[in-house]
């Protein structure tokens, strides 16, 4: 016999058989409700089948002519906002068979049940396809954003602009000569050394990544395109109730700063775990590992510190933009690049030296200028109508809360009832729906008695 335990096993109506038992405890007949009775409390769907159920689960079966499956099931997804919060233990909140028993349930008579069944069928699933469309939404949004970011960082974004605009010539040999003015005014820099062997290593314009770029572009290694590429102090630091912002990996999503979760440190930890550079505004923060590859440029007038797995990268934002360079780092086609360097067996990370190594387009500072311009405003656009489908789809929860109250207040069928008086009085009744509940009650326990006298 299929047997059920809990809310992991339903489906928007009817639950999916995962498991089988021979000697159920507990069976539920064609058409009963299935309660999730603990963790979760509330959540309802409807047996297809004879069933066997666990104690998760409670089954409530209608009384043909009386009541109907569906209206008790909808009337349970009504309430269950509030039956959610009835549960009652210590490690799991659950409700009593006792406790659903003594529910009280507005009952109309049969007819009405089933035109509020039939008008709730038609309403919810119209809201559900118009969630379903808006469900969708943000993983087209995130594609939009994606197609973009690659066509920022190939060129194809800003083609018209840069045949109708003329730029200076590719800064690459500029940054080089910035660097070497960073040495000589910054002799005692804990990275000066770093510097100047980057120096010494760079030898101009490389194509190892074998695509074309357009003219006027050059493909360059990432820490030959900066100022500085400066590894965090690769230890967990001591966290205090507050003080100044660490960033971990998990502080890092989406090219923005999460700040759901941060940790904290004192000024004498940050200045040991910064000896090596301290975070400046409009440096970019890369992590490592856990997830690799994730980077946020630091908001001007927040001071951070560098958590566990992440690298600081210091632009010179004469030549080369920090929002430009973050562009790059979120791009699909940069991504999939980085990720051939990738190491480890379990949990994947980048080593330090390979990110300093790998390969970034680098444009004209003019079409920086203009990329960074273009993705800002095109991914503006993008979030504009995120914010909207959020926005809906909590109107689209509100509205199925909504009809489900109306429904039970009996809104729905206010007209309806005006219409079918005669299917709502005598005894089609709610008052003779009672009463028949009543007798049939009556009748089932007198026969229980008969059936334990015979068997004495």
């Amino acid at each position: 016999m299929v047997f059920f335990q809990g809310k992991a096993e339903f489906g928007k109506l009817y639950p999916t058989p995962k498991k089988f038992c021979t000697k159920p405890a507990k069976i539920a007949s064609v058409g009963s409700v299935l309660l999730s009775v603990r963790a979760p409390v509330g959540p309802t769907n409807i047996a297809r089948k004879i069933t066997a159920i666990g104690r998760g689960l409670a089954a409530i079966s209608a009384r043909g002519g009386i009541t109907s499956e569906k209206y008790i099931l909808y009337y349970f997804r009504c309430i269950e906002p509030w039956l959610s919060k009835q549960g009652t233990g210590t490690t799991f909140k659950a409700i009593s068979g006792q406790f659903i028993k003594e529910l009280i349930i507005p009952l109309p008579p049969v007819a009405e049940q089933n035109i509020i069944s039939n008008k709730l069928d038609d309403l919810l699933a119209r809201v559900e396809s118009i969630k379903a469309r808006l469900v969708n939404i943000p993983e087209v949004l995130k594609k939009f954003r994606q197609s973009v970011l690659n066509a920022a960082v190939n060129g194809n974004l800003t083609e018209e602009w840069r045949n109708n605009n003329c730029c200076s010539h590719n800064p690459t040999l500029n940054i080089q000569i910035e660097k070497k003015k960073w040495v000589t005014k910054n002799p005692k820099h804990n990275e000066v050394k770093r510097v100047i062997k980057r120096l010494k290593e760079f030898n101009g314009s490389q194509n190892e990544v074998g695509e074309k770029l357009p003219e006027g572009w050059s493909w360059q290694k990432l820490e030959d395109s900066v100022l500085m590429i400066v590894d965090c102090h690769n230890k967990t630091a001591p966290y205090i109730e507050s003080g100044i912002p660490i960033v971990r990996t998990s502080n890092i999503r989406d090219g923005n700063l999460n700040w759901e979760g941060m940790k904290y440190v004192g000024r004498e930890i940050y200045e040991y775990w910064s000896r090596r550079c301290r975070p400046e505004a409009g440096d970019i923060i890369f992590t490592r590992e856990a997830p690799m590859g994730e980077a946020t440029i630091i908001p001007q007038g927040q001071q951070l510190c560098l958590g566990q797995r992440t690298m600081l990268i210091r632009t010179i934002e004469k030549y080369v933009k920090a929002k430009f360079i973050l562009t790059v780092l979120m791009s699909p086609s940069f991504r999939t690049r980085a990720e051939s360097f990738a190491v480890g067996t379990g949990v994947k990370h980048y080593r330090v030296g390979d990110v300093s190594n790998l390969f970034i387009p680098v444009p004209p500072t003019e079409e920086q200028n203009e990329i960074v311009r273009r993705v800002d405003q095109i991914c503006g656009y993008a979030d504009s109508i995120q914010q909207m489908t959020d926005s809906a789809l909590e109107r689209i929860d509100n509205l199925t809360h909504s009809i489900l109250a109306k429904a039970f207040h009996g809104e729905l069928t206010a007209q309806w009832r005006e219409e079918n008086s005669e299917l709502i009085s005598g005894l089609n009744s709610a008052e003779a729906l009672l009463k028949r509940i009543a007798v049939e009650k009556m009748e089932c326990s007198i026969s229980k008695k008969r059936v334990k006298k015979s068997n004495h």
